[in-house]
């Protein structure tokens, strides 16, 4: 027997792989339902690349009494009226927004790194999963931490614009192609120019001087691995339509050196290491699209500290940073507490 699933803003980037990545892995499916906003009821879309066509759903009236989860990847305002609804009717909600992954009563999951942590689910019937960036991250330093015990952690991100939503991928295009033929650009979704440009600067700021983004990387990191780890986080927006990459800089307790980090990721659980001290013996977005792991280059020695490593870390962010890490929490979920045969 399989469950019956529901996607939550199925129309949009996240969701569309959530859909897709639930067909790719073949998961157990007694029925799947498309769900978005009114203006998208009656539309069709693919299931993944089987051929089957889904009509959407409208989230105002759908009813979620009889389904067992909701993989919600519809933003913080739509999440805030219907999570709490599905998950009254019983429906247990896996969320990709950011809107509870700090509440003490709701499990934030990345299955490599803590899956015992989604015992506590039954609290509200929700699941958060984290931030795209803090996903990719703790795939990497989960193993690392277990051999050495991690001090502290700086992170510089480079993110690419799919993290933005599809406006964010528009809007690098337009751009582009605006200075190519010499048209005006315009600047809706980021604060300024993307194309042929980085921007230091990801969600609101806060009143340190930090914005959201570099706060969550902080918070969902001691949530997820250990609260005694110390995280500084740069987050970057730059001109990459998909695909998030990290420079990681990580202090330990005990030593361990760039070649038995290597051998340790190397059998991680969804590590890939691509690690050669040469032209190309290393990963880029552009290569990570697509993909399930989490890549890990450039591990090499700080000589500045007195056990530290630096590494480079590079995911597809629609992918392990949001749809596939959901899709892997339902997997998890169904082993774990609901079992259906």
């Amino acid at each position: 027997m399989g469950y019956k699933v529901a996607v939550v803003g199925a129309t949009g980037n996240v969701g569309r792989e959530m859909l897709n990545i639930l067909a790719e892995r073949e998961f157990p499916l007694d029925d799947i339902a498309a769900v978005a906003s009114p203006r998208s009821q009656g539309s069709e879309i693919e299931m993944g690349e089987t051929g089957k066509m889904l009509k959407v759903n409208n989230i105002e009236h759908f009813d979620f009494s009889g389904w067992d989860m909701a993989l919600f990847a519809a933003g913080s305002g739509p999440t805030r009226l219907f999570a709490p609804k599905a998950a009254e009717a019983g429906c247990t909600v896996i969320d990709n927004s950011s809107l509870y992954r700090m509440d003490p009563d709701v499990p934030l999951i990345v299955p490599e790194v803590n899956p015992d942590a989604i015992d506590g689910y039954k609290a509200k019937n929700i699941i958060a999963n984290p931030n795209c960036s803090t996903a990719q991250m703790m795939v990497a330093l989960k193993p690392l931490h277990d051999a050495a015990t991690i001090k502290r952690v700086v992170v510089s991100t480079y993110q690419s614009v799919s993290g933005a939503g599809k406006g964010g991928m528009d809007e690098l295009f337009e751009q582009s192609r605006a200075i190519f033929v010499g048209d005006p650009k315009e600047n809706q979704v980021f604060t300024k120019q993307i194309a042929f440009n980085v921007i230091p600067h990801i969600d609101v700021f806060l009143d340190d001087g930090s914005t959201k983004e570099e706060w969550k990387m902080v918070v969902e990191t001691k949530k997820i691995l250990d609260p005694k780890i110390k995280v500084t986080a740069t987050c970057v927006r730059v001109p990459v339509f998909v695909g998030h990459s990290e420079s990681i800089n990580i202090e330990f307790e005990k030593e361990l050196s760039a070649k038995d980090a290597q051998k340790i990721l190397r059998d991680a659980p969804g590590c890939m290491l691509v690690d050669k001290r040469e032209d190309e013996g290393y990963v880029t977005p552009v290569e990570c699209v697509g993909d399930s792991a989490t890549y890990i280059s450039r591990i090499r020695e700080d000589a500045t500290v007195e056990n530290g490593l630096n590494i480079w870390c590079v995911s597809d962010n629609l992918r392990k940073g949001a749809a596939l890490n959901a899709v892997q929490i339902a997997e998890l979920l169904g082993r774990k507490h609901l079992q259906k045969g």
